[in-house]
């Protein structure tokens, strides 16, 4: 089983993929480790900034990535937010009976009513160098373009509303 975890910024997806790792020993792949050894390495000059040049650059070694490991029949948890709004395009059907979709995002009022507690657990599992770019604005944007774009493609969202460890605990439950 493949488990693909995407959707905005600050939203868990590193969190939710080490508790997926916890609950299945399922290991996980961070598609940010591949984007910044690619960019560290001198293999693109994109940088960490080139957010949609990325997901074009990127999707095409992960996706590989990800029928590799189905037709090695191993478990795999891919995690990022470079994932393309069509990614099913990449795969047929016998592929994407392999493959589980979680996207994650934060609702505007979930922004306004606990931006700093965001804030907060920005570094819970990875230390961000710097996060002063991350504004309640910014958020609200980024969240309103990952659900309208996996929406617009069919996709189901996870929307974090109201409470976040409830609304991870029944994506965990589902797994």
């Amino acid at each position: 089983m493949i488990i693909i975890i995407t959707g905005a910024s600050h939203t868990g997806k590193t969190v939710l993929s080490q508790r997926i790792l916890g609950k299945t020993q399922y290991p996980y792949f961070s598609i940010d480790h591949l984007k910044m050894g690619l960019i560290r390495s001198g293999n693109t000059s994109l940088t960490p900034c080139d957010d949609d040049k990325l997901t074009d650059y990127l999707w095409p070694i992960v996706s590989e990535m990800i029928k590799t490991a189905i037709e090695n029949k191993q478990n795999l948890v891919v995690e990022g937010c470079y994932i393309p709004f069509d990614w099913r395009k990449s795969f047929t059907e016998e592929y994407l009976s392999e493959i589980k979709f979680i996207c994650l995002a934060m609702t505007d009022k979930y922004i306004d009513n606990h931006f700093n507690e965001i804030k907060s657990h920005a570094s819970d599992v990875e230390s961000r160098l710097d996060d002063s770019d991350c504004t309640a604005d910014w958020l609200k944007t980024d969240n309103r373009a990952i659900i309208e774009g996996f929406t617009k493609a069919g996709e189901r969202v996870t929307l974090i509303e109201d409470d976040y460890e409830s609304t991870i605990g029944e994506v965990l439950k589902s797994i």
